[in-house]
């Protein structure tokens, strides 16, 4: 494999996919890929395929055969891969850096998907990075910030002392940059954090209720990554924990992540077709633990919605890949959404090609994912019986504000629209 870094016209034509295989807190390179004719084609390297440990990047999209591996369903890349990419908010800062103010008008579907890949931090989710070389591996560090600097920031600002490019544009320039709600990376010794940032043109706390509503689904029993509210230069920071980095003795070791949107074998331009049902399906068939597997993720789709959060696309769920097995991540994004009036639809499809954001259709589903009646009613009853009994001890927790709380209550958190066509006994629970 040969790389002419870029082309002419400034495009990328190529990028080798680098990983790091499970246990390993190095990375050795698997790939290329290559841009043709407006897609994306992976070949993994020969001298991958000839490692003992090899594993397939995500099986079945790319499994290990020599050649160009087919695109799966029409997509314009490996949905694996993409997974790797960039979010919104990175390919914001990147078009930020690239165009400047000018950059904010500018449209992210305009730049190609390999200067997204090539152009941003190498610390990304997940386990794997691109590069220009498939020999050398250079990482683009994003200069993460501690926790120390993070909280300090102010006090940094003030004595003239610089933050870290990330942290800068993340705290201090988020508005400027527009598009996405602002992110860092944040190192705590034995732990990674994405720190989320308040923007000032929030209609009410974006952050705090992210944190409200982690912490009671966790309450709830939820299997939720740990999260933390903090203050820093004048802004409500959510730190959440990383679960695709383990802390080792050599270093950090990184674990291989698919979306549920790779799962199902779709992309954006087909997201709408997600389905809560076609999800369980896999798991039943695919993921260790299905059984268990299935509850957790039957009371995820329920809590989304008695918590308003709507947003709950098929790449906010995910799961490891150790390139034989999955098993799925800790829930993460569970981010209640701004809410005026009653009536609301998820993300995924719930029931059939329903999406109401109704428990009703809860518990008509409830079946694909070996939940009982019985145990359905039971199950919400108790996230119901959470949120009423823990939300003034989450909400001081957070200092929400009156106002705040009154603007989420009985509109995000609990909406009457969640109880439409419920049984009595869970909508009269509320009070």
């Amino acid at each position: 494999m040969t790389s002419d870094a870029v082309a002419p016209d400034s495009a990328y034509r190529e990028a080798f996919v680098w990983v790091w295989l499970p246990g390993a807190t190095a990375p050795v390179v698997a790939g290329r890929l290559d841009a043709i004719e407006g897609r994306l084609i992976f070949t993994y390297g020969r001298s991958y395929l000839a490692r003992e440990n090899a594993i397939p990047l995500y099986q079945p999209e790319l499994p290990l055969e020599t050649g160009p591996l087919p695109l799966l369903n029409g997509l314009d890349m490996p949905s694996a891969i993409r997974d790797g990419a960039p979010d919104a908010w990175g390919r914001r800062v990147i078009i930020n850096r690239k165009l400047g103010a000018a950059g904010r008008s500018v449209d992210p579907a305009t730049f190609d998907e390999l200067t997204f890949m090539l152009e941003s931090g190498s610390d990304r989710i997940g386990a794997l990075d691109f590069q220009a070389s498939p020999s050398a591996y250079v990482a683009r560090e994003t200069s993460s910030a501690t926790l120390d600097e993070l909280l300090n920031a102010a006090e940094s600002v003030e004595h003239g002392v610089p933050l870290s490019p990330e942290l800068d544009q993340a705290l201090l320039h988020g508005s400027s940059i527009g598009g996405a709600r602002p992110k860092a990376l944040i190192v705590d010794g034995d732990a990674k954090y994405i720190a989320k940032f308040s923007s000032q043109n929030d209609l009410y706390s974006v952050v705090k209720a992210e944190f409200v509503a982690m912490r009671l689904a966790a309450a709830a029993g939820l299997n939720v990554a740990p999260v933390m509210l903090n203050h820093a230069a004048g802004k409500d920071v959510l730190l959440i924990q990383r679960f695709d980095r383990t802390r080792v003795p050599q270093g950090w070791r990184r674990h291989l992540m698919v979306s549920a949107l790779t799962l199902l074998e779709l992309d954006e331009m087909n997201a709408r077709y997600a389905s809560y049902e076609d999800f369980a399906t896999i798991v039943r068939h695919r993921f260790v633990q299905p059984k268990q597997t299935l509850r957790e993720l039957f009371a995820r789709m329920c809590f989304n919605i008695l918590c308003g959060n709507t947003d709950d696309h098929a790449r906010n769920h995910a799961a490891f890949w150790n390139g034989a097995e999955l098993e799925l991540t800790p829930a993460y994004d569970i981010c209640p959404q701004g809410r005026s009036g009653g009536e609301a639809g998820q993300a995924m499809l719930i029931y059939g090609n329903q999406n109401f954001s109704r428990i009703e259709l809860c518990l008509k589903t409830a079946p694909s994912f070996l939940v009982s009646e019985a145990d359905a009613t039971a199950l919400i009853a108790n996230q119901i019986a959470t949120i009423r009994d823990h939300w003034d001890t989450v909400c001081d927790e957070a200092a929400l504000t009156d106002i705040d709380r009154a603007l989420m209550w009985r509109r995000q958190f609990l909406n009457p629209y969640a109880f439409e066509g419920a049984p009595g006994e869970l909508a009269g629970m509320v009070g």
